[in-house]
């Protein structure tokens, strides 16, 4: 309960406020989040920044908000105290441990799947770390097996352009720019092996990119 109300608080006073009124986003495609907005889904985005979660949680009511879960890597963002309470309490990660070897992907997502079954949705970066430049890295699997093993739960595509820009990798210092948010139609699993499905899902969010950049241009 405590946790809900600070993760409430947070976005509704602080995060909110700065996203719309101190940044900016320009939307495409949110016909295609009020299609998973009530529901449970996972949220599949490129990853260039620490602001991507705070905007795509932003892009949610703050009662939704409650219901979202990014997954984040455990030794990173839960190696301290301080650490782990922020990052629990005000956003609802989850954590996952990168430096287990011989785990089975049941074992490894299992908060995830049942978060998941309880009707929320998650976040997942699939690049497993932050890249550069705006570059997309390849995809992890992991999306997948969450996928296979919640099939009837509907994954989001996401292309993030701006992130980077507001707060580079390394840096500390925040600069004021607007962010554009690509989303894709809905997809399911679809019963191929999760190395085909993952690479859909990077074909999906690389099309969107290529859609920004003419729209650039």
């Amino acid at each position: 309960m405590l946790a809900n109300i600070l993760k409430y608080l947070f976005f509704f006073f602080i995060v909110k406020p700065y996203i719309y009124l101190g940044l900016g986003i320009n939307v495409t495609g949110v016909e295609n989040l009020y299609k998973v907005i009530n529901g449970p889904c996972i949220i599949v985005a490129n990853h260039n920044s620490h602001v991507d979660t705070l905007l795509l949680m932003s892009l949610f009511s703050c009662s939704q908000i409650l219901n979202i879960h990014p997954l984040a890597a455990a030794d990173y963002f839960f190696n301290t105290k301080t650490k782990s309470f922020i990052f629990k309490n005000l956003l609802g990660v989850i954590p996952i441990p990168r430096k287990i070897k011989m785990i089975t992907a049941n074992e490894l997502f299992k908060d995830t799947n049942e978060v998941l079954q309880k009707g929320h949705s998650i976040i997942i970066y699939p690049e497993g770390t932050r890249g550069e430049d705006a570059d997309i890295k390849k995809f992890h699997t992991g999306v997948a097996h969450i996928a296979k093993m919640n099939p009837e739960i509907p994954v989001l595509p996401v292309y993030i352009n701006g992130p980077d820009r507001i707060l580079p990798k390394g840096s500390i210092l925040w600069i004021p720019f607007i962010s554009d948010i690509y989303i894709s139609e809905p997809i399911l699993y679809d019963n191929t092996s999760t190395k085909a499905f993952t690479q859909k899902i990077q074909n999906i969010i690389e099309g969107l990119k290529a859609e920004h950049a003419r729209k650039t241009f």
